[in-house]
């Protein structure tokens, strides 16, 4: 009898930021919202390949941040903790918070990847230079990773508040910038290397996902994003969830959309381990 291969878990992390938020404030509640609706009741342990990925998640707590607005010491922490599950060999899922985790996180992945392409999913592009005099907020943080060369190619789905100064960034960097009503355009069989997958809640639309701060109305569908995720050839490295504000969601009908995603993404990940 062949022994069975053991299945090494992917790290699901908590960052429980809010303070570069421009809005409102809630997103540090998002990691554990999502936790909670990922081990409800309600649902089960199944993605829709049946694959039960619940269990092959490896919850590492969240990451000891002070919380502060503009914080580089909250950003250090956050790419150590990260550069820690890189080093152990993790994939790794990453549960926002407020969408400035991503520029820490990408940080970690650069040491480990030199051609990393990142999928986006959004209302906005986030690559403001800065917003309201901080370097560091949840609208700049593709800024950041771009300038420190975090990512070989960006693709960017669901925008549809496209400023000039955010047009004129995408030209700068060559960033692929699809909106909805283009969302046919998404080659994803054109993508090659390792890719980091980062799903903003506020690309849905709110009727899909009311628990957000930024309200974006004719925005993707949940099926449209899981779509996406589908098509990816991979290998899938690694993801963010970001941007729920629990305090602004209906019957805990965001968490379970962000939970939906955990447990796809996994699924993903793991089909497209690298042997």
């Amino acid at each position: 009898m062949t022994a069975r291969r053991s299945i090494d878990p992917i790290s699901l992390l908590g960052i429980a930021l809010d303070a570069n938020s421009s809005f409102l404030a809630g997103c540090a509640l998002g990691p554990d919202a999502i936790r909670a609706a990922l081990h409800s009741a309600s649902g089960n342990d199944a993605n829709e390949a049946s694959v039960h990925v619940t269990p092959l998640l490896d919850d590492v707590g969240d990451v000891s941040i002070a919380n502060e607005r503009g914080s580089h010491a909250d950003a250090d922490a956050i790419t150590a903790a990260v550069r820690g599950q890189l080093a152990a060999g993790r994939q790794l899922i990453t549960l926002g918070g407020d969408h400035s985790v991503t520029y820490p996180i990408l940080r970690a992945f650069r040491e480990v990847h030199d051609d990393l392409t990142v999928v986006h999913v959004d209302a906005h592009p986030d690559m403001y230079d800065d917003l309201d005099g901080n370097p560091l907020s949840h609208a700049s943080p593709f800024a950041r990773a771009l300038e420190e060369g975090c990512m070989t190619k960006l693709v960017q789905l669901g925008i549809r508040t496209a400023t000039q100064h955010m047009v004129d960034q995408a030209e700068r960097w060559n960033v692929t910038m699809i909106t909805p009503r283009r969302l046919s355009e998404f080659d994803a069989s054109s993508l090659t290397g390792p890719i980091y997958v980062s799903l903003d809640l506020d690309g849905l639309d709110p009727s899909c996902a009311p628990g957000v701060s930024h309200h974006e109305p004719g925005g993707l569908t949940v099926r449209e994003v899981l779509d996406v995720i589908d098509a990816l050839p991979g290998p899938i490295v690694g993801a963010d969830i970001v941007e729920l504000n629990p305090t602004r969601d209906v019957v805990d009908m965001t968490a379970m959309v962000g939970a939906k995603f955990v447990k796809e993404l996994a699924g993903a990940m793991l089909a497209r381990r690298r042997p």
